[in-house]
């Protein structure tokens, strides 16, 4: 007790580093989690917060097609969930059902069935190749497979010889519409897995991340408890937003952000291909409050002409993620949208989705951040060369370690092994520091440090001034191979439209701003 009582006490509460364990800690209150040892998934636990919200209306809709404008209410939804739940009685806990389809309707149904019965949910980008495709199948080993007609073909030439489901066919059609249907109380652990999301990882090829239902549980309590906080602060008048969703439903962000949604009674509006324009009509038409985004299309909001066209007055938030927002893009978006607040946030597939956030206003306002540490999550700041941990304001690679930490790569124990150190933290890959308030700045990729003449140059500060331009759309950096110099930045740079600007002039630019 006399030691952890000492822990507390070098803790500093401003930046939340603890000189003794050279760990960051969560600068965020704690709350109570729902009890681990409890059976508990993922739908039960969004259905439980769903029915608790005072703002909930089953009338309400769920989910909106923006090209068709078809709706579901939540009652059907529920009902669908139900229902599916029901016909699919046969798989059991720990089964995997890989899922390959574009979004639609059917997706967040098929998955809340599948993970309300303990299935574990595998979903695949609809545009992978055959032989990507293969990868994927021979690593989750999949049950059964749910996809669309147009897809089928492609798993017949895998040489796959699981059960598949068409998703477009009367059949599953059926499936959805059984009547006076009730999910069974889960019997499984939430240490059971419960996704397989996919990606590169921290290096090499695709992989698949192994998730649990208590991983989404914790980032799931851990929003409601922000929630709950904000009501309480504000009073009655926080209403479920309204989301527009051209996030893919197969990536980790599409597929948390969609578990939230529905556990906080919003209303998504899905895009199935995006598009500037229809994004700006869609946002008009359905009064769009909030949208989860990139930073690329933060420069494009900024930057474009289509903007005077539209009603954008019910937008309030933009959800950014995926790479960390550059100072001046924040500063020219807040120009042109100075009611629209940009909550930006980091984290991993291998993470959930989530390790740190801005939370309010003021903290939004931390440019160039992407915020704290969430509730319950630990980091640690790793000289690359030396392996020691890193006090605020120092560059090294991220650490973290949290309750929403993968179990691992499935199928893959040496990767495994390479991502986690022995004492459960998981190495990011990413090149960061702490500032002396807990904020977290996201330097670069450590593998794509470009190593010129001795020095370590990130392509992402690179990219930041190229962005800075008001005549560049977009703009990469990658290393070029240079005999004198070892590696030399290059830049493929997207012109605004109407833009002539010149490769001098970029150049110019570069060397005048960096």
């Amino acid at each position: 007790m006399a030691a952890e009582l000492h822990q507390k006490h070098t803790i500093d509460p401003k930046s939340g580093y603890c000189c003794s364990t050279r760990t960051y800690h969560s600068l965020r209150d704690n709350f109570q989690l729902p009890p681990e040892s409890s059976p508990l998934s993922i739908t039960d636990y969004v259905f439980s917060l769903l029915h608790s919200n005072p703002k909930f209306s089953p009338s309400s809709p769920v989910l909106i097609d923006s090209s068709t404008h078809d709706c579901l209410s939540y009652s059907d939804f529920i009902h669908r969930v139900n229902s599916l739940s029901s016909s699919l009685s046969h798989l059991s806990p720990n089964d995997v059902a890989l899922i390959l389809s574009p979004p639609s309707f059917h997706v967040p149904v098929l998955y809340l069935s599948l993970l309300s019965l303990g299935v574990v949910i595998s979903p695949a980008n609809p545009l992978s190749t055959h032989s990507e495709l293969l990868h994927l199948i021979e690593l989750s080993k999949p049950t059964v497979i749910f996809t669309v007609s147009s897809l089928k073909q492609m798993l017949t030439f895998c040489k796959y010889t699981t059960s598949i489901i068409n998703i477009d066919s009367p059949f599953f059609g059926s499936m959805l519409a059984n009547a006076g249907i009730t999910r069974a109380t889960p019997s499984f652990p939430q240490s059971n897995s419960g996704v397989i999301l996919y990606s590169s990882g921290t290096t090499g090829r695709v992989k698949g991340v192994e998730l649990t239902h208590r991983n989404f549980i914790v980032l799931l309590a851990t929003l409601h408890h922000r929630r709950m906080k904000a009501m309480e602060e504000l009073g009655e008048n926080i209403k479920p937003a309204v989301s527009l969703f051209f996030l893919p439903l197969f990536h980790v962000f599409g597929f948390f952000m969609m578990l939230r949604a529905v556990s906080m009674a919003e209303t998504l509006v899905l895009m199935e291909r995006f598009d500037l324009g229809k994004m700006f009509e869609t946002v008009e038409r359905y009064k769009v409050t909030y949208m989860p985004v990139s930073p690329p299309l933060v420069v494009a909001l900024e930057k474009s002409q289509l903007v005077n066209k539209y009603d954008l007055s019910s937008l309030e938030f933009l959800g950014c993620g995926g790479a960390p927002l550059g100072k001046e893009v924040a500063h020219r978006f807040k120009a042109r949208f100075p009611n629209v607040e940009i909550v930006q946030g980091y984290g991993m597939t291998e993470t959930g989705g989530g390790a740190a956030s801005t939370v309010g206003p003021e903290e939004s306002e931390r440019y160039g951040s992407v915020g704290r540490l969430q509730e319950y999550m630990q980091a640690k700041i790793v000289d690359p060369s030396t392996g020691g941990a890193l006090p605020p304001g120092h560059e090294g690679e991220l650490w973290l370690r949290g309750p929403t930490i993968m179990k691992g790569y499935v199928g893959d124990k040496e990767a495994t092994a390479a991502t986690f150190h022995p004492d459960g933290w998981l190495k990011t890959g990413d090149l960061c520091y702490f500032d002396s308030d807990g904020y977290l700045y996201i330097v670069d990729r450590l593998k794509e440090l470009i190593k010129y003449k001795g020095y370590q140059v990130p392509p992402a500060e690179m990219e930041r001034v190229l962005l800075s331009h008001p005549d560049i759309a977009d703009a990469a950096v990658i290393p070029y191979p240079d005999e004198e110099a070892g590696q030399i930045p290059m830049a493929f740079v997207v012109r605004a439209p109407e833009s002539s600007i010149t490769a001098s002039q970029v150049m110019d630019y570069v060397a005048k701003e960096g």
